[in-house]
């Protein structure tokens, strides 16, 4: 190799380290040294003591049963989110727009609403003097009591989080060719095989991106809980807050913490085994 392109290469190297400091500095800061934080209060006591107590917690039979409440409703949300995303997807798929970016903008649009905000815009829709009981009085139904129920939270979680699904979904579903439908057709295929044996195992990667990019959020949400479900139905997430907040408990939230990042893990090596080329999440 010459001169010229040893200091050349050695040029780009350079740049290329100069470039990624800001990040390397960005995840030290708010990636690496939150979580080495949360890891050492989750496993000391408060002078400082090594225990395993406050990740115990999690088996005290109030905070069990909100972790799993919490993680039934995370997996209703999660699951009403794939049977409306997936229809969505293959019709936006049919339509055979020239880019992606239209699509991610649709669905992104209201994702640049404050998050508070929406959440407080579906307590008015929901609440028994909200829109949905009015129009049901004005043409002489009976109300709903949805407000401050789990099927709120659920319908909460399925709104604030269902882009989060279409968008991986549809990303992978659009790299399908169509020469690979259309020899499945060929050799005698109707719509509902070419449907299961062709495409939904070829979107299988998104399926499972969209599936963590709702589970792991609803999971540990505590604002639409709260919310929507008018404080009446404490999820694992509220019971964090109030372990930093109200109780001043750095020690116990940081040990629910942990157990939490257990379901994050567990999700994040199932991804990397259906996703392993980030087919899945590569709008993102």
């Amino acid at each position: 190799m010459s001169k010229s392109n040893t200091k050349l290469a050695s040029r780009n190297k350079w740049m290329q380290r100069f470039i990624s400091a800001p990040y390397v500095v960005w995840s030290i800061g708010f990636i690496v040294l939150p979580l080495l934080m949360i890891v050492f209060y989750g496993i000391t006591t408060k002078d400082g003591r090594v225990t395993f107590d406050n990740l115990k917690m999690i088996f005290e039979p109030t905070n069990f049963s909100t972790l799993v409440l919490s993680v039934q409703l995370s997996l209703v949300s999660t699951l009403v989110c794939l049977l409306i995303a997936y229809p969505l997807a293959l019709a936006l798929r049919s339509l055979k727009l020239k880019s992606n970016g239209l699509v991610i903008l649709m669905f992104m649009l209201p994702m640049w609403m404050n998050f508070l905000l929406r959440t407080i815009a579906w307590q008015n829709i929901l609440e028994k003097n909200g829109v949905i009981n009015m129009l049901l009085g004005a043409v002489g139904l009976p109300k709903l009591n949805i407000i401050n129920t789990p099927a709120a939270i659920v319908l909460g979680m399925v709104y604030d989080f269902l882009p989060f699904m279409i968008i991986p979904i549809y990303n992978v579903l659009a790299k399908i060719s169509d020469d690979v439908i259309q020899a499945a057709a060929d050799l005698g295929a109707n719509q509902f095989q070419i449907l299961i044996r062709i495409i939904f195992p070829l979107s299988l990667p998104g399926v499972v991106s969209g599936l963590t990019m709702v589970f792991v959020p609803a999971l540990t949400t505590f604002v639409i809980s709260d919310i929507l479900g008018g404080g009446k139905i404490l999820l694992i997430g509220k019971v964090i807050e109030q372990k930093f907040k109200q109780g001043n408990d750095w020690n116990g939230g940081s040990g629910l913490s942990l157990v939490l990042m257990v379901f994050i893990f567990l999700c994040m090596a199932i991804v990397q085994k259906y996703d392993k080329d980030s087919e899945g999440s590569g709008v993102w």
